[in-house]
């Protein structure tokens, strides 16, 4: 999975936004960053050449992940961990990262609640988060594709979990309670660029959570065909470029928890 992800889907749909993440984070200046869901290590780079001399400590949750990652992007420390419970001292960091990972925070108040622990008071947390589905053109073909393939109980992953924290007021709220100021929060729309539909749907169906419902399936080239067939009428069959929208946050540590 991580091989197949960091081929067909990072160039496309996360080095636009990792490039943009860098930016803003070298601006911050920071010295020691921590990034949390590295997954395979685009932002990880991106921060790496984007920053004057950084300390980048990468973690993701996956094992494998951290193993492709580790191998893909040398410059920085790797470790398996857990955002909701991070092993390191408080302190540790001005800056902590992260690419559309806080979806997947099972409980998102208190993995920030360790990310401001872990950040020098006034340090900074900066992450992405995306927008509604609806704002992610490859995305809205991809799960009409999922739709036609799976008439009945098609997969809901792309809908429950990667836009499913798409309200900034709903995020502001989580980042106050665990106590973390808003300093900037900005609606952001960039274009991803596939060289096929069929290469854009392989690296969907293959690198992502969604190989597992296409093994379960039991026909898998019959699914990859109807999604590509549904993909492509509504992309054409590439080059294709589509827009993809996303909220980018950065929040400053307060001095103590309110």
């Amino acid at each position: 999975m991580p091989a197949a992800y960091d081929q067909y889907l990072v160039p496309v749909v996360f080095r636009p936004f990792a490039e943009d993440l860098a930016t803003r984070a070298a601006a911050l200046g920071p010295r020691r960053v921590l990034e949390l869901a590295a997954g395979t290590g685009v932002l990880t780079a991106s921060l790496l050449a984007a920053a004057s001399s950084p300390e980048v400590t990468a973690t993701d949750l996956n094992d494998a992940m951290v193993a492709f990652g580790s191998a893909r992007v040398r410059g920085a420390v790797w470790r398996q961990a857990d955002a909701q419970r991070l092993p390191f001292p408080g302190g540790s960091f001005d800056l902590v990262a992260c690419q559309f990972g806080v979806m997947f925070f099972p409980h998102r108040i208190e993995a920030f609640t360790e990310v401001r622990r872990v950040l020098t008071p006034g340090g900074r947390f900066l992450f992405n988060t995306w927008g509604p589905l609806g704002t992610h053109a490859f995305e809205v073909a991809l799960q009409a594709g999922l739709e036609r393939a799976f008439p009945v109980d098609p997969p809901r992953f792309f809908r429950t979990v990667p836009h499913s924290y798409a309200d900034p007021a709903a995020v502001a709220a989580d980042l106050a309670a665990a106590g973390f100021t808003v300093e900037n929060e900005q609606e952001l729309t960039l274009q991803g660029r596939a060289a096929s539909t069929a290469d854009l749907a392989t690296g969907y169906l293959t690198g992502t959570p969604l190989r597992t419902a296409v093994e379960k399936h039991g026909d898998g080239p019959a699914v990859r065909a109807t999604v590509i067939e549904e993909m492509t009428a509504r992309l054409g069959p590439g080059p294709v470029t589509a827009p993809m929208t996303a909220y980018v946050f950065c929040a400053a540590a307060q001095q103590e928890l309110l």
